[in-house]
């Protein structure tokens, strides 16, 4: 019985972009497919195999997968290979290292990045199949409350299909609107109950913070094209803000305590709230880690709280005034 050949009447020869910063130069042979099948659990499928032996992990032409008329599509950067810093059997931004420490579900592989760094994915779902089957592929976005389970979208039955699925961003070009709706609210919305009584609590130390996050917001917009907070310099001076306006108003407060309160600060809110809408815990517990190891962020001997280290806290103050001009 011969082997099913996938991709038939398909042009693989341009279904890559040039930007190969996704793209691993390991050679994709036998042997190397099943260490990285042994390392993960999965069979993976073999129309995967066969497209990644075109190209070991790039980004695609075509990043757009249609949903329903009402949910719009899933877009997405990159198809992980193997091997190298972006594969899937990676240790640092492997399929493992997301299921371990960002909170996607333990059903199967994380192959597919997304452009919000982090906040979704696109995974091999082998819970129906079993290890050996042909998995299902699904679109899983961990952007939800503290206590909810990650959300599940199903894109495909099968990896092919999800590729032969796949449609050109031109198609849904609506970067300019939303980048315009995201100013708005940023210039003009309600804070969360909770970082206006922030705000309004720090004034004598802090009298512009208000204006300053939202000029901050504004250029973290006009940067990105849309307000979300990652691992970047800009997203770092914000988490900065926000931990100074809550150790202001709470004393030095517990880590743990902390990082449970931060989702009602920038994240969640009323309808209509000036916020984020959600957030990978993960970039907010990796900046708290490195202040602290930094020595930025340093423990209060009298109750064991953190708080900022003096000379560090003065630095925020005068970054933030880079952003305190009217708006």
């Amino acid at each position: 019985m011969s082997q099913r050949t996938y991709f038939q009447d398909f042009d693989l020869t341009n279904f890559w972009d040039e930007y190969d910063g996704y793209t691993s130069s390991e050679e994709v042979t036998n042997e190397r497919i099943a260490e990285t099948e042994r390392l993960l659990g999965y069979k993976l499928p073999l129309s995967y195999i066969e497209l990644i032996r075109t190209k070991n992990g790039g980004s695609p032409v075509n990043v757009c997968f249609p949903m329903d008329e009402d949910d719009g599509y899933v877009a997405i950067s990159a198809i992980c290979g193997i091997g190298g810093e972006w594969g899937i059997d990676s240790d640092s931004l492997g399929s493992r290292h997301m299921i371990d420490n960002w909170g996607y579900p333990d059903i199967g592989i994380v192959f597919g990045e997304c452009p919000s760094a982090g906040h979704d994915a696109i995974m091999f779902d082998y819970s129906q199949c079993g290890p050996e089957g042909e998995p299902q592929v699904i679109h899983v976005d961990v952007e939800v409350g503290e206590g909810e389970e990650p959300v599940r979208t199903f894109l495909a039955s099968d990896f092919e299909a999800f590729i032969r699925g796949l449609v050109h961003e031109d198609v849904y070009d609506t970067s300019e609107d939303d980048k315009q709706f995201d100013l708005e609210k940023a210039r003009h919305a309600p804070f969360t109950p909770l970082l206006q009584q922030l705000c309004v609590s720090a004034d004598s130390i802090f009298p512009q913070a208000e204006q300053t996050i939202r000029r901050l917001a504004e250029s973290i917009i006009e940067e990105k094209g849309f307000f979300a907070l990652h691992a970047d310099p800009q997203s770092h001076l914000m988490y900065d803000l926000e931990f100074l306006l809550y150790a202001n108003a709470e004393g030095a407060v517990e880590r743990d305590d902390y990082l449970a309160a931060y989702d009602k600060m920038l994240v969640f809110g009323p309808g209509g709230a000036f916020s984020t809408g959600g957030y990978a815990p993960g970039f907010v517990s990796d900046w708290l880690d490195e202040r602290v190891k930094s020595g930025r962020i340093v423990e209060v001997a009298a109750d064991h709280g953190l708080a900022f280290e003096k000379g560090y806290r003065e630095e925020i103050l005068r970054r933030a005034a880079e952003y305190s001009g009217s708006l």
